[in-house]
């Protein structure tokens, strides 16, 4: 498989006992607990870890206070991995970790991002039937009983930046992402070309609709948990603690079709519960929304920057995509390539 999604996520705070109570009651499980450094491992493997953020083994920070610092995705192996230090390092400084197993750089609008080689663990979900009238699929059965969230996977990372068009052409034509949705001069969806999730990044122009900051920046990570009852389990027990939920409470975004429940979150930008998202392969034809329409299909109120009916807007017309968003076939793709896919044609040799 190609490049795939999210496999760590270092955080840079100034308030690490806040960070990592905040961490604890969110629902994840810490490998890793000292003064300087506290790991959490998700059952996929994939990692959350937290530093001060003046620790000086963090890149330079590119907007300033607490968040995500540093971005890994992972790769299947070394050969893979080689093919994009080769690839990544023809204009800028490719930094090898001591291993050998990982490699840091920046994209072009300075976010610090890194690749290492990752085997990802299968998770279990098995979310429960629904049932309807006439349509029973939970016969003699109760729904499983929950009072917490225990997320499994990192689903993705967003980022606020100033031009969400060269912001994702990096991830485009370095590494291979391919373009899913596209909110008119509002934000760009990228799916890694080994994930089948709607979106691993996500590209938000800073001033666009939403709530503040509205600044450059990191914005939030979403963490996968199985179903609904799961996303309000954690959201009852996170505001009963005091975490405040800046969209007030749990809705479903109209592109992607996930279930989301915010927080903002002591070390930096936000923490999402998200469930039932939207999952594509190459054969998808990415959509262009208006920006208004494209946010929520419903929420638990109405925001006071969320008008309460809007009328259908979305297209399939690939004109109105940014240029070269879906090229039929790439320059920059190796034939060394594990799989060699073709960006954007859905193609396989």
């Amino acid at each position: 498989m190609p490049l795939g999604g999210v496999e760590r996520i270092i955080y840079g705070v100034s308030d690490m006992p806040g960070s990592v109570q905040f961490y604890d009651d969110f629902g994840l499980n810490a490998i890793k607990r000292s003064d300087a450094e506290v790991i959490y491992q998700l059952e996929e493997g994939s990692k959350v870890i937290l530093r001060h953020i003046d620790d000086p083994s963090l890149p330079a920070p590119h907007y300033e206070g607490s968040g995500v610092r540093q971005t890994f995705y992972g790769v299947d192996n070394q050969d893979e991995l080689d093919i994009y230090a080769e690839r990544i390092g023809v204009d800028r400084e490719v930094k090898r970790g001591k291993d050998g197993q990982s490699i840091e750089f920046l994209s072009d609008c300075g976010i610090p991002l890194g690749l290492r080689v990752w085997s990802r663990k299968r998770v279990s979900y098995a979310p429960d039937p629904v049932n309807a009238p006439d349509n029973i699929q939970r016969l003699n059965q109760h729904r499983r009983w929950r009072y917490r969230a225990r997320p499994k996977t990192i689903n993705h990372v967003v980022w606020r930046v100033q031009d969400i068009e060269k912001s994702f052409a990096f991830w485009r034509d370095r590494l291979d992402f391919r373009l899913t949705d596209y909110q008119v001069n509002a934000g760009i969806f990228g799916r890694a070309p080994g994930a089948m999730q709607h979106h691993v990044a996500y590209f938000q122009r800073f001033d666009a609709l939403g709530p503040p900051p509205h600044s450059p920046g990191f914005d939030h990570v979403a963490f996968g948990v199985e179903d609904i009852d799961e996303v309000y389990a954690g959201w009852n027990y996170m505001e009963r603690r005091g975490y405040k939920n800046p969209l007030g409470g749990v809705g479903r975004h109209r592109i992607a079709s996930a279930l989301f429940c915010y927080f903002d979150a002591p070390c930096g930008g936000m923490a999402e519960y998200g469930a039932d998202t939207d999952y594509l392969d190459d054969n998808w034809t990415p959509r262009v929304w208006a920006p208004a329409f494209g946010g929520f299909m419903w929420t638990s109120r109405i925001l006071p920057f969320l008008p309460e009916e809007l009328p259908w807007e979305v297209s399939l017309d690939d004109s109105q995509l940014p240029k070269g968003a879906v090229p039929e076939k790439t320059a920059q793709y190796s034939e060394k390539m594990l799989g060699n896919y073709r960006s954007g044609s859905g193609e396989k040799k």
